[in-house]
């Protein structure tokens, strides 16, 4: 029963199709996020209040992922003693050590610069993958591909504003503080679910680093007062969209290698600016020339790294 499961989560259409899910539900985080900023009356540089929203909505994330995962499986979904580790290690980059610094940068750097450092996270992945954790070899294949669908990111950020080559610390260095971190926590959800289940190890560390985001957020003094039926849903929702994405995404780490995977990230500013265009009615651009050149070009550096030649997975336990 085991091997066929190890069979069916590498099939590329099933990588596909559940990785597309996955980007689709956190390209709708963008328009979700600003309508969420909007009910609750949340300024655009009230970073406390902000890292505050977050927390609470991480936290229900992983509440909604232990819930869901306990009733797949007909049993309460547990930690071990071992495992609260690993869920402290993995909660730290992919929650604490991504948000914390990405609203910090947020406030200091353009929206522009934002998205497209924030691209560089899926080449990112694929180098701490192959070159520090040894899960994979790093092939021409791979970094072409990675090239190929980081140009679409930028395409599809460029919207003729002037883009300023200025830097600084607080803005795009907080950015890329937060993509490293990000980078790591793919490679190291892969590494930690040969011990543990990847549904487990998502829950568990939502709920631990949405709990510190939460806390830090109001002890910087954030606060969230306008709470209204069609906020809370919003909320709810946000938090149903990480647990649903990042448990399916988790699963797909555990059984493929982690550039088979992460190159469909290259799709969640696609998706984001469509969703964004339908949702909030934003960006009328959203369905010209230069987005489809980007979906081109993000489906040709997702079919390159993902083409047989590139990676052949054996299967979770052969890294």
């Amino acid at each position: 029963m085991n091997l066929q499961k190890d069979r069916i989560l590498t099939r590329p259409i099933v990588v596909c199709l559940l990785a597309m899910i996955c980007c689709a539900l956190w390209g709708s985080a963008f328009p979700s996020i600003k309508s969420g900023y909007s009910l609750f009356q949340i300024p655009q540089g009230n970073v406390s209040s902000q890292i505050l929203f977050a927390g609470i909505r991480f936290f229900f994330a992983g509440v909604l992922t232990v819930l869901f995962g306990s009733m797949a499986n007909r049993r309460p979904l547990l930690p071990r003693a071992g495992s609260w580790k690993r869920i402290g290690i993995l909660s730290g980059f992919q929650t604490i050590l991504q948000y914390i610094p990405f609203y910090i940068g947020l406030a200091h750097a353009s929206g522009v610069k934002s998205s497209i450092l924030v691209g560089t996270n899926v080449f990112l992945s694929i180098l701490v993958a192959c070159l520090i954790f040894k899960q994979e070899t790093l092939t021409n294949r791979k970094v072409l591909g990675s090239i190929i669908g980081f140009s679409g990111v930028v395409l599809v950020n460029l919207s003729g504003a002037k883009f300023s080559a200025e830097l600084s610390f607080l803005g795009e260095g907080m950015i890329l503080l937060s993509t490293v971190s990000n980078a790591f926590s793919s490679v190291l959800m892969k590494k930690f679910s040969r011990q543990d289940n990847p549904v487990l190890l998502s829950g568990y560390q939502f709920v631990l680093g949405g709990a510190v985001l939460a806390v830090l957020g109001f002890a910087a003094g954030g606060r969230i007062t306008n709470w209204t039926a069609p906020g809370a849903f919003v909320l709810l929702y946000l938090a149903f969209l990480s647990a649903a994405a990042y448990s399916i995404w988790s699963i797909l780490l555990k059984y493929n290698p982690v550039s088979r995977v992460t190159i469909f990230g290259f799709m969640n500013p696609v998706f984001g600016v469509i969703l964004s265009a339908v949702i909030l009615n934003e960006g009328q651009q959203a369905f010209g020339l230069k987005s489809l050149a980007a979906l081109i070009l993000v489906s040709l550096g997702i079919y390159i790294v993902n083409s047989a030649a590139a990676n052949r997975c054996p299967g979770p336990s052969a890294n």
